[in-house]
């Protein structure tokens, strides 16, 4: 049972929510002006749960062809067959359901855009094979996460919503292009698109630069629109320099620390500037 759990933990990246999840509780934050209620928390959590595993499980089905035949993928769950395609498209529809039941004891806004959702997320791992836009489609399915903890609260859509939602949408496809990266021979073989293979390792490090400084742009807007104060401004600034800390990292030692870029120091920008922004609407 541990290993079968394990297995499945493994194919949905788990430890990945650790990108998303903050940015939906920091969505919450601010839509409440502080804590939400733990009933409107726990929901949230269930939604985040349920449309992360089920996106993902969608993405290892699609690429479970891809991923036998790139180096870097092969040992995962479905190519290895150490979970069948009958058990992933199960987990998939098990998972989206938890999802659409989470929306439903939101409130009814977040029940009627629980298709759309269901349909961005889902959607994202068929783009590649048609367009180097798919890693801003990436952003907009984790941009989902805040914008819905958002409705979640107020039962309405707003601004300040939207803002988050498009910092979250470039910093995620920023990062997103660095980890296609490693990619670019076999995306080029493939027929695959992406930033990197259509422009090069350069090319894209230089887009990935841009995304980034509109993440920065779009969560400064948010200060003078929702009045925050100085401890959400450290936050900005640590996840600025934590940012530029990522690129310096590829750029002096390239793909050899990419692991370090993508996972430690992005899960330090959700986690940290999540706190920053409720201690500074707890002490604000």
């Amino acid at each position: 049972m541990l290993t079968t759990i394990r297995t499945y933990l493994e194919m949905i990246r788990f430890s990945h929510t650790v990108f998303a999840l903050p940015f939906a509780l920091m969505g919450a934050v601010l839509a409440a002006g502080g804590i939400p209620s733990a009933k409107t928390l726990f929901w949230i959590l269930v939604a985040m749960v349920g449309a992360r595993s089920g996106a993902m499980g969608v993405n290892r089905i699609a690429d479970r062809h891809l991923d036998a035949s790139n180096p870097r993928t092969r040992t995962r769950a479905l190519p290895q067959g150490r979970i069948r395609l009958g058990e992933a498209v199960v987990f998939v529809v098990i998972s989206f359901a938890v999802f659409v039941l989470a929306a439903w004891m939101l409130n009814p806004l977040c029940f009627a855009l629980a298709p759309l959702a269901i349909l961005i997320v889902s959607g994202y791992s068929y783009t590649k094979r048609f367009t180097a836009g798919s890693h801003v489609v990436l952003g907009l399915s984790l941009a989902c996460a805040p914008i819905g903890a958002w409705i979640a609260v107020t039962g309405a859509i707003a601004l300040p919503a939207v803002l988050l939602g498009l910092a979250v949408l470039f910093w995620v496809g920023g990062f997103d292009i660095l980890y296609a990266l490693m990619d670019i021979d076999f995306d080029r073989r493939s027929g695959l698109f992406s930033i990197p293979a259509r422009l090069g390792a350069p090319g894209g490090m230089v887009v990935a630069r841009l995304f980034h400084l509109l993440t920065a742009a779009f969560l400064a807007l948010l200060i003078p629109i929702l009045g925050l104060g100085l401890l959400y401004l450290l936050g900005l600034g640590l996840a600025v320099g934590l940012l530029a800390y990522e690129h310096w990292l590829l750029y002096r030692f390239g793909l050899a620390r990419l692991d370090m870029a993508f996972f430690n120091v992005n899960g330090a920008i959700s986690i940290g500037l999540c706190l920053f922004t409720l201690g500074d609407r707890l002490l604000g």
